[in-house]
């Protein structure tokens, strides 16, 4: 998981009922692909590739992956972890983030602090009235066990929208999202103390056509600048696009 020209793509036949995982690797930098590979069901219903993956830097070989299941009623909606030791050739259930969450959790983002913890943050959706927020989980056994943290953002607007979170250079921690209420766009939030806490929310953008925007991904650039990319429109009816905002956090 090490190799600087090394990528792994994980993909789904779905995300409700009796969906399934797959997974490709490169080792060139996306020119050639390997795959498809399948992922282990590990006697669930259906496993959703919605997906996020902490390798283990003292062991190259070694990664822990986060993937969304079926609840028992067939919905979408709860977080696992499972880790390799032999770079992908198998695979072990290690636990459920929480196992009933009420509603709808999928889409984790997950870091490994200095101290050892993991920290994720998962978007969150109400079962009844499809409203959306973002908690936040740890870890202090490497994913054996998990317990709530912080609710991180307390509304994302309607369903919801994936969490970014970047660990800082000053040690801050930086969690981004799409927001899908009035005002559609793109926001942010700091903690200053490994999410224990965190500060006002920071709008980047809210010039959205409509709701249909987010999905982050980001970066922070060696000179401190973070570059988020993300999921936009500028018209409801209009193209959907990839946008991307430069700032210091």
């Amino acid at each position: 998981f090490s190799k600087p020209d090394f990528a792994l793509l994980m993909a789904r036949t779905g995300i409700r009922g009796a969906c399934e995982s797959y997974f490709y690797i490169t080792e060139d930098r996306c020119k050639s692909w390997l795959g498809p590979y399948s992922f282990p069901m590990f006697g669930l219903d259906g496993i959703a590739a919605r997906t996020d993956i902490v390798p283990d830097e003292s062991d190259t070989n070694r990664s822990i992956f986060f993937l969304t299941a079926t609840k028992p009623d067939g919905d979408q909606g709860r977080v696992f972890c499972a880790e390799t030791r032999d770079a992908g050739q198998s695979f072990r259930f290690l636990s459920w983030l929480r196992e009933f969450p009420e509603g709808i959790e999928n889409m984790p983002s997950t870091l490994r602090l200095p101290s050892g913890r993991l920290l994720t943050a998962l978007r969150c959706r109400s079962s009844i009235e499809s409203k959306g927020w973002i908690s936040l989980m740890y870890s202090d056994d490497d994913g054996v066990s998990w317990d709530s943290l912080s609710k991180s953002v307390g509304g994302t607007g309607s369903a919801g929208n994936p969490p970014a979170m970047l660990h800082l250079s000053d040690g801050r921690i930086c969690l981004i999202y799409g927001y899908r209420g009035e005002g559609a766009g793109v926001r942010y939030v700091i903690s200053e103390n490994e999410g224990n806490s965190w500060g006002q929310e920071v709008i980047l953008r809210d010039d959205a056509g409509n709701h249909d925007v987010g999905y982050p991904r980001a970066i922070e650039r060696p000179d401190g600048n973070v570059v988020v990319v993300y999921y936009h429109n500028d018209v409801a009816d209009g193209e959907r696009y990839i946008a991307a905002t430069i700032w210091k956090p």
